[in-house]
């Protein structure tokens, strides 16, 4: 059976985590693998006014939830009745994940999902969450928070991250990968990069670092410095770091890293290659390099990991 992810929305529903959510976990074709299965519901079967102008029909109410395997809350508008509540919270209890996105956050908290835990939320959002909810700690900053059974994200611009890294979780590196080309989505960035960009003062926006993080992708099986990084972008290692850590939140060789990382898991799990070839495809050097980090990323070797995953 196909794992079903189910949004619940409702009015005025804005679209985009939704879409969103639907892009990554919709069909792609014969020479993808589907293993989800996407539906909407909400409180009743409706007409569900969103934020586009336009009405979207949900034929499915509450009882979608009975069944979902992923339980996606991309919007809240007030307090959530006794009803959301009760069949969320069913849901929840036989094991389902909640994801709850933006103004969604406030369901799961209200549930108790939450106490004692970190949640990503919404800049917006994050003294209301604060004062209603004492014993959640509200994070602004960062993309998205995984606790496994529940998952937070302040800012519906962070959809498809959190999608593909479910995917990852769920399928592997490989699949996330073909899920994300095939969307033609943005290199993946990790749930604890910064949910939004410092302010530039000077310099150009954020999304300059965009052809450059392509780049890097493109060329992972290289040998590659933040001098080679920060002669590409034109401008000087200390720059192109200060603009890594103010518009990503890690470090240029952090982020290499993690993109070596995910590479090589995918040659793991699609290709029968020598870790020593997959080393060097990764730009990881050696077998020895390569092990050496999968059992600090991973807590796992490279042959572990294929066996699990081929």
């Amino acid at each position: 059976m196909r794992h079903r992810v189910v949004a619940l929305i409702s009015p005025p529903q804005e679209m985009y985590p939704v879409t969103c959510a639907a892009a990554v976990f919709g069909d792609h074709g014969k020479d993808i693998p589907r293993h989800y299965d996407f539906r909407l519901c909400a409180e009743r079967p409706t007409s569900v006014p969103t934020t586009m102008g336009v009405d979207v029909t949900v034929p499915h109410g509450l009882e979608a939830l009975d069944d979902a395997g992923t339980v996606l809350i991309a919007h809240s508008s007030g307090r959530a009745s006794p009803d959301v509540l009760r069949a969320v919270a069913a849901a929840h209890a036989r094991g389902a994940r909640i994801i709850a996105v933006c103004s969604g956050v406030l369901v799961p908290a209200e549930l108790g999902l939450l106490d004692g835990r970190d949640a990503s939320v919404h800049w917006e959002l994050t003294e209301e969450v604060a004062r209603r909810f004492p014993r959640i700690r509200p994070d602004a900053s960062v993309l998205y928070v995984d606790h496994g059974d529940v998952i937070t994200a302040g800012a519906s611009s962070t959809m498809i991250d959190l999608c593909l890294h479910l995917v990852r979780k769920d399928h592997g590196a490989a699949l996330a990968m073909r899920v994300g080309r095939q969307i033609a989505a943005a290199p993946h960035r990790e749930g604890r990069q910064r949910q939004y960009p410092d302010l530039p003062t000077a310099g150009p926006a954020a999304d300059a670092l965009g052809p450059l993080l392509e780049w890097i992708t493109d060329n992972l099986h290289r040998p590659l410095t933040i001098e080679d990084m920060a002669a590409r972008s034109g401008v000087s290692p200390r720059t192109l770091s200060r603009r890594f850590t103010e518009q990503l939140g890690v470090s240029p060789g952090r982020w290499l890293l993690e993109r070596r990382l995910a590479h090589a898991r995918a040659l793991l799990e699609e290709t029968d290659l020598p870790v020593e070839t997959v080393a060097r495809r990764s730009g990881l050097s050696s077998a020895v390099n390569l092990r050496r980090r999968f059992h600090a990323a991973l807590d796992t070797t490279p042959a572990t990991y294929r066996r699990a995953f081929r």
